[in-house]
């Protein structure tokens, strides 16, 4: 009679099974259906205007074709445009973009991305031979996005701090305004900018305000995917604290 049982309770466990793994499945099923809703609305969110009133976007390149009419239409109010980054790239579309946003109406600044691998001297020529000295520009933005880990040989963090010391310096010297440091959260906690550097910040995070800096910030990328028919691709979406 024992095996008996034993045996029923056998036959009944694949039943079992076979009933959570279509419950486990269909939660799986409903969880990518509301990730894949939540990207599509996530892509096309930007803060409210009535709260941000100062919004733009940051362009470069990689965006493709920009319709700089359709941005201002969006409510932006301002773009940084990438110029240069490190010590040899150049942002090939920043003359074009230069004069299509001004054309647009929209006030412009120029960035420079910080490379830790390559010393200030060449970087801060590089962005000199691709920005002109114009005082309706906006203040320079240095974007600090990667860490030393990419370098192919060391550099020590003492000399990443010193180099974009002296990169700061020579971009202002160049433009005649403080730089704003707009540091990824990863390069933040290596090398703390924001402690180290008494400069307007300008930090990323999507969706949700950051906190990651040791002070507050001026401004925020709110969104690195914001998906508008001004781009071919998603544009990086900028407010400023009002």
């Amino acid at each position: 009679m024992a095996k008996s049982n034993r045996r029923r309770r056998k036959s009944r466990l694949p039943k079992v099974f076979s009933r959570a793994g279509k419950a486990v499945l269909a939660l799986a099923v409903v969880a990518a259906i509301g990730a894949s809703y939540a990207w599509h609305e996530g892509r096309s969110w930007r803060p409210d205007k009535a709260l941000w009133p100062d919004q733009g976007a940051l362009v470069g390149a990689g965006d493709g074709a920009v319709d700089f009419d359709t941005i201002a239409g969006l409510g932006a109010k301002f773009v940084y445009l990438e110029a240069s980054d490190g010590a040899g790239r150049k942002d090939i579309a920043f003359a074009q973009n230069f004069a299509r946003a001004r054309a647009a109406g929209l006030e412009v600044g120029a960035a420079h991305r910080f490379a830790p691998c390559a010393v200030a001297d060449g970087q801060s020529a590089n962005y000199v031979t691709m920005v002109p000295r114009d005082s309706d520009l906006l203040p320079p933005a240095i974007l600090l996005e990667t860490t030393a880990t990419i370098c192919p040989s060391r550099v020590s963090k003492a000399a990443v701090q010193s180099e974009l010391t002296t990169l700061v310096n020579q971009i202002e010297a160049h433009s005649g305004k403080p730089v704003i440091l707009a540091p990824f959260e990863e390069f933040e906690e290596a090398y703390a900018p924001s402690r180290r550097f008494d400069r307007q910040l300008w930090l990323t995070r999507s969706w949700f305000e950051p906190d990651y800096a040791t002070r507050p910030w001026l401004m925020w990328t709110a969104n690195r995917w914001y998906q508008t028919e001004a781009a071919q691709a998603p544009l990086r979406w900028i407010v400023v604290q009002p």
